[in-house]
């Protein structure tokens, strides 16, 4: 799964750990999200899109490529 957390964050100048915050979870976590180590739960990721004010398939996508 691709997913345009980087970008989202970057543009409202957040740091990994800003975010992880927002969400209680840990900055490791956020990073492995953004790498695509880590796919979120469902609550999280809607989580996620509230505090980006979109939807979760705004931010996460499949990965054409696999």
């Amino acid at each position: 799964m691709k997913n345009r957390l980087k970008v989202l964050r970057a543009e409202r100048d957040w740091s990994q750990a800003d975010l992880a915050a927002q969400l209680s979870v840990s900055r490791q976590t956020v990073n492995a999200i953004e790498t695509g180590k880590y796919s979120p739960s469902l609550e999280l990721a809607f989580a996620i899109a509230r505090i980006f004010d979109g939807r979760i398939e705004d931010i996460f996508f499949p990965d054409p490529t696999g």
